[in-house]
C-alpha cells in the first residue's frame, strides 16, 4: 500500500478518533503520504462530547508516525479571514510541499426556517464557503507560483471536498448546513475546469450517512433498513475512496461530485 508514497497531503478538521478526517489520516498514512491535519476539538465536543479531547491530537499523530511518515498538526478555524495562508505556511515550514488537499472540516448547526438567522447563516458560509473556496484557491495559487519559479511541467495536485449529498433530496432542518454544502458542489465542478491546465484535479465525496460518532441507537435503527447492504457506511468507506482519488491512479477523474453511498 503505497499509492502516495512521498506525497505530502493537508486533511482539515480532524479533531475525532471516530471522525471521517481521522479515518481519511490513517489511509493516507498507510499510503506512504506525510501529512498535516487540522483540529478544532471545540466544534467538535458539540458533535460528541466524549469523542473531542484537546490532548487528542498529540497522541494521533504518534499513531500516524508509526508508519514511518512525517506528521503535523495545528488548531485552526477556517472561519478565521486569512486561516488558509496560515495553514500552507505552517505545513511547508514543518513537512514540505503539500500537492494534496482534503477539504473535510465543515460547520454545521440544525436549523429549521423558524430558527433560522442571520448569525447563523454567517457562521456556516464562513466555514463551509469562504474557508473552503479560500484555502482551495491558495492551495492552487501555491502550485502554480512553484510551477512558474522553476519554469518545469505542472506539479499537479488533488483537491478533493467532502459534500452531503445536496442534490440528492431536501435537507429539512438543516437549511444553512445544506445550501452551503450545496455551493461546494458548484465550486467543485467549475474549479476543475479552471485547474485542469494545471493538472491538478478537484472532485467531491458524498459519504452518505456515515457513523462518525454523532448517530444516536434511534438514528441508526431508522437509517439502517435503507441500507441494502445491511450495514451503515464508516468513516473508513469514504477514506478508501478518498485515498483513491488523491492517488496518481484518479488522474483522469476531475470535476465530479461521488455519492459513495452504499446504495442509501
Amino acid at each position: 500500500m503505497t499509492r502516495l508514497q512521498g506525497k505530502i497531503a493537508i486533511i482539515t478538521g480532524a479533531s475525532r478518533p471516530g471522525g471521517i478526517g481521522a479515518a481519511i489520516c490513517r489511509a493516507f498514512a498507510a499510503e506512504g503520504a506525510s501529512l498535516f491535519f487540522t483540529h478544532l476539538c471545540a466544534y467538535d465536543k458539540n458533535i460528541n462530547p466524549n469523542d473531542a479531547d484537546e490532548d487528542w491530537p498529540d497522541l494521533f499523530a504518534k499513531e500516524l508516525r508509526q508508519f514511518g511518515v512525517q506528521v503535523g498538526h495545528m488548531k485552526l478555524d477556517l472561519a478565521v479571514q486569512g486561516s488558509g495562508s496560515l495553514l500552507l505556511e505552517e505545513v511547508r515550514k514543518v513537512i514540505g510541499f503539500p500537492t494534496i488537499l482534503v477539504n473535510n472540516a465543515t460547520y454545521s448547526v440544525d436549523a429549521d426556517f423558524r430558527q433560522l438567522n442571520e448569525a447563523l447563516i454567517d457562521a456556516h458560509c464562513a466555514v463551509n464557503v469562504r474557508g473552503t473556496f479560500m484555502l482551495s484557491a491558495e492551495f492552487a495559487r501555491m502550485i502554480e507560483a512553484e510551477n512558474n519559479s522553476y519554469s518545469s511541467q505542472s506539479k499537479g495536485g488533488r483537491i478533493i471536498n467532502l459534500t452531503s449529498g445536496q442534490g440528492k433530496g431536501p435537507m429539512p432542518g438543516n437549511l444553512a448546513y445544506a445550501a452551503t454544502k450545496g455551493a461546494i458542489s458548484v465550486f467543485t465542478e467549475s474549479l476543475a475546469a479552471e485547474l485542469a491546465p494545471l493538472y491538478i484535479t478537484v472532485n467531491a465525496v458524498d459519504p452518505g450517512p456515515t457513523d462518525s460518532g454523532w448517530m444516536s441507537e434511534e438514528v441508526r435503527r431508522a437509517l439502517l433498513p435503507q441500507f441494502p447492504m445491511g450495514r451503515i457506511g464508516l468513516p473508513e468507506d469514504a477514506a478508501r475512496l478518498i485515498a483513491f482519488l488523491a492517488s496518481d491512479d484518479s488522474q483522469w477523474i476531475t470535476g465530479q461530485i461521488i455519492h459513495s453511498r452504499g446504495g442509501f
